[in-house]
């Protein structure tokens, strides 16, 4: 059994452009699909957020309408309430990477506030690209990767072909006239090769050790490249 590192942002709230407080937190189906997937393949999760705080998970991911109705919405409540590792965390900044086999940021809006800025996250996400071992990313995840800097400024992940949530994507969710950045906007800017797909629709990029995916759609999908990898 091989350890999987689940990175989870600490913040409950997105600071839209008029400075107003968005509630957000992590997307449920993104932290479930994987969680799944890597337990039914005997792996340990461990989940680590800044400072170990309680994950907050966002509301709004528990709508039917992103869960193929009421039922599957329900499901999903069930499955991040039962995942017990999300109530205990352990702090981002006492992270050995060396007891990990692979790692996993899932999104929501939250990595926008707290792990787009994160220098110890970014120093993991570096630590962990070099080293070659797995490194998921999906959807908001990928704001994470705009604090994986060197001294010069260039980023660890420049000319890595990537995918994350697009500018299209963001306009339909009705974000995108409020937000102080868009993602895709900042990623291009960091000098990633940004992949996209069809608007919502599951598209998974993988790059070396690198497997990102665009929307909650793509958790179950880049599960499934990240658990190829692990084989």
């Amino acid at each position: 059994m091989s350890k999987i590192l689940f990175v989870l942002t600490g913040a409950d709230h997105w600071t839209l452009a008029d400075g107003t407080q968005h509630p957000t937190g992590f997307w449920a189906e993104e932290a479930v699909a994987p969680y799944e997937a890597f337990k039914a393949a005997g792996h340990e999760v461990v989940v680590a957020t800044p400072a170990g705080v309680v994950p907050t998970m966002d509301r709004a991911s528990l709508a039917p309408e992103f869960n193929g109705g009421q039922e599957g919405a329900d499901r999903i409540e069930k499955a991040v309430a039962s995942i017990e590792e999300l109530q205990k965390p352990v702090k981002l900044e006492e992270v050995d990477l060396d007891g990990y086999a692979a790692v996993f940021y899932p999104g929501g809006h939250g990595p926008m506030e707290d792990l787009a800025v994160d220098a110890e996250s970014g120093r993991l996400l570096t630590r962990a690209l070099e080293s070659g071992k797995p490194l998921g990313v999906v959807c908001h995840g990928p704001a994470a990767l705009l604090a994986a800097t060197g001294p010069d400024g260039t980023n660890a992940f420049a000319g890595y072909r990537l995918t994350g949530f697009t500018n299209t994507e963001e306009t339909q969710a009705g974000f995108a006239d409020k937000a102080k950045w868009l993602l895709q906007d900042r990623l291009v800017e960091a000098g990633v090769d940004f992949q996209e797909g069809e608007p919502w629709a599951p598209y998974v990029v993988v790059d070396r050790n690198l497997v990102t995916g665009q929307n909650p759609a793509s958790s179950a999908p880049l599960a499934a490249e990240l658990l190829k990898k692990l084989a």
